[in-house]
Protein backbone atom coordinates (compact mmCIF):
# COMPACT_ATOMS: atom_id res chain seq x y z
CA UNK A 1 0.00 0.00 0.00
CA UNK A 2 1.65 3.26 -1.05
CA UNK A 3 1.06 6.31 1.29
CA UNK A 4 -0.90 8.06 -1.30
CA UNK A 5 -3.79 5.41 -0.58
CA UNK A 6 -3.27 5.85 3.26
CA UNK A 7 -3.64 9.08 3.08
CA UNK A 8 -7.47 8.43 1.35
CA UNK A 9 -8.55 5.99 3.35
CA UNK A 10 -10.87 6.51 6.31
CA UNK A 11 -12.40 3.78 8.93
CA UNK A 12 -15.41 2.27 7.28
CA UNK A 13 -18.65 3.49 9.81
CA UNK A 14 -16.83 6.03 12.11
CA UNK A 15 -16.95 9.93 11.89
CA UNK A 16 -13.35 10.14 13.09
CA UNK A 17 -11.42 7.47 11.80
CA UNK A 18 -9.33 9.21 9.88
CA UNK A 19 -6.10 9.23 9.51
CA UNK A 20 -5.49 5.68 9.71
CA UNK A 21 -2.47 4.72 11.90
CA UNK A 22 -0.07 2.28 10.61
CA UNK A 23 1.88 -0.26 12.23
CA UNK A 24 4.58 -1.34 9.59
CA UNK A 25 5.69 -4.73 9.96
CA UNK A 26 7.69 -4.67 6.16
CA UNK A 27 7.68 -2.04 3.73
CA UNK A 28 9.96 -1.42 0.29
CA UNK A 29 11.18 1.45 -1.05
CA UNK A 30 10.52 1.19 -5.13
CA UNK A 31 11.35 3.37 -7.42
CA UNK A 32 8.46 4.62 -9.91
CA UNK A 33 8.74 6.57 -12.86
CA UNK A 34 8.31 10.70 -11.80
CA UNK A 35 5.89 12.27 -13.31
CA UNK A 36 6.06 16.22 -11.80
CA UNK A 37 2.32 17.02 -13.34
CA UNK A 38 0.68 14.21 -11.70
CA UNK A 39 2.58 15.06 -8.48
CA UNK A 40 1.69 18.62 -8.08
CA UNK A 41 -1.92 17.64 -8.87
CA UNK A 42 -2.13 15.56 -5.98
CA UNK A 43 -1.17 18.26 -3.27
CA UNK A 44 -4.76 19.22 -3.57
CA UNK A 45 -6.46 15.70 -3.14
CA UNK A 46 -4.52 14.86 -0.11
CA UNK A 47 -4.22 15.87 3.50
CA UNK A 48 -0.35 16.98 3.83
CA UNK A 49 -0.77 17.21 7.87
CA UNK A 50 -1.67 13.81 7.79
CA UNK A 51 1.17 12.42 5.38
CA UNK A 52 3.51 14.43 7.38
CA UNK A 53 2.41 12.43 10.45
CA UNK A 54 2.08 9.07 8.84
CA UNK A 55 5.74 9.68 7.66
CA UNK A 56 6.81 10.54 10.97
CA UNK A 57 5.29 7.19 12.10
CA UNK A 58 7.19 5.19 9.42
CA UNK A 59 10.25 6.76 9.72
CA UNK A 60 10.02 5.51 13.49
CA UNK A 61 8.98 1.86 12.32
CA UNK A 62 11.93 2.00 9.64
CA UNK A 63 14.37 2.45 12.26
CA UNK A 64 12.80 -0.36 14.17
CA UNK A 65 12.10 -2.59 10.95
CA UNK A 66 16.12 -1.59 10.49
CA UNK A 67 17.30 -3.24 13.73
CA UNK A 68 15.58 -6.17 13.71
CA UNK A 69 16.45 -7.17 9.43
CA UNK A 70 13.09 -6.94 8.20
CA UNK A 71 13.05 -3.73 6.10
CA UNK A 72 13.76 -4.15 2.74
CA UNK A 73 14.76 -1.47 -0.11
CA UNK A 74 15.29 -1.47 -3.38
CA UNK A 75 16.92 1.66 -4.85
CA UNK A 76 17.89 1.83 -8.69
CA UNK A 77 19.00 5.38 -8.73
CA UNK A 78 20.49 8.52 -7.33
CA UNK A 79 17.07 9.77 -7.36
CA UNK A 80 15.96 7.06 -5.01
CA UNK A 81 18.29 7.83 -2.65
CA UNK A 82 15.86 10.27 -1.17
CA UNK A 83 14.88 7.03 0.70
CA UNK A 84 12.12 7.76 3.79
CA UNK A 85 14.45 10.73 4.89
CA UNK A 86 12.70 12.80 2.27
CA UNK A 87 12.18 15.94 3.96
CA UNK A 88 8.84 18.06 2.95
CA UNK A 89 8.70 21.46 4.84
CA UNK A 90 5.93 21.62 7.62
CA UNK A 91 3.53 23.19 4.72
CA UNK A 92 3.21 22.90 1.22
CA UNK A 93 5.32 25.94 -0.47
CA UNK A 94 3.53 28.61 -2.68
CA UNK A 95 5.38 28.12 -5.43
CA UNK A 96 5.38 23.93 -5.37
CA UNK A 97 4.32 23.31 -8.94
CA UNK A 98 7.63 25.03 -9.68
CA UNK A 99 9.68 23.31 -7.04
CA UNK A 100 11.54 20.35 -8.59
CA UNK A 101 12.74 19.43 -5.28
CA UNK A 102 9.65 19.82 -3.24
CA UNK A 103 7.61 17.25 -6.09
CA UNK A 104 10.77 15.05 -6.40
CA UNK A 105 10.74 14.76 -2.36
CA UNK A 106 6.44 14.30 -2.23
CA UNK A 107 6.59 12.05 -4.89
CA UNK A 108 9.03 10.14 -3.45
CA UNK A 109 6.82 9.57 -0.33
CA UNK A 110 3.46 9.21 -2.11
CA UNK A 111 4.42 6.91 -4.68
CA UNK A 112 7.92 4.89 -3.75
CA UNK A 113 7.21 3.88 0.16
CA UNK A 114 5.16 0.93 0.20
CA UNK A 115 3.81 -1.03 3.16
CA UNK A 116 4.08 -4.56 2.36
CA UNK A 117 2.57 -5.86 5.64
CA UNK A 118 1.56 -3.89 8.86
CA UNK A 119 -1.80 -2.78 9.97
CA UNK A 120 -3.84 0.17 10.07
CA UNK A 121 -5.67 1.39 12.98
CA UNK A 122 -9.09 3.05 13.32
CA UNK A 123 -7.76 5.88 15.63
CA UNK A 124 -11.86 6.00 16.49
CA UNK A 125 -12.10 2.95 17.48
CA UNK A 126 -8.61 1.24 17.68
CA UNK A 127 -10.14 -1.71 15.32
CA UNK A 128 -6.92 -2.80 13.10
CA UNK A 129 -7.20 -3.64 9.56
CA UNK A 130 -4.56 -5.50 8.10
CA UNK A 131 -2.12 -4.90 4.89
CA UNK A 132 -0.57 -8.11 3.43
CA UNK A 133 1.04 -7.98 0.23
CA UNK A 134 0.59 -4.27 0.02
CA UNK A 135 -3.10 -4.53 0.04
CA UNK A 136 -5.13 -3.40 2.78
CA UNK A 137 -8.44 -5.62 3.81
CA UNK A 138 -10.62 -2.41 5.54
CA UNK A 139 -13.48 -5.70 5.98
Amino acid sequence: MRLLTHNMLMSPGTKNGYPLAIEVEKMEETESEFNADFTARMVAKIDYAALLSTLSSVRADRTRLLACGHCSRVMRSPRAQLKVESTLPNTVPTNFAEDEAFLLALHHVLMEIEIVDGQLVCPETAKKFPIKDGIPSML
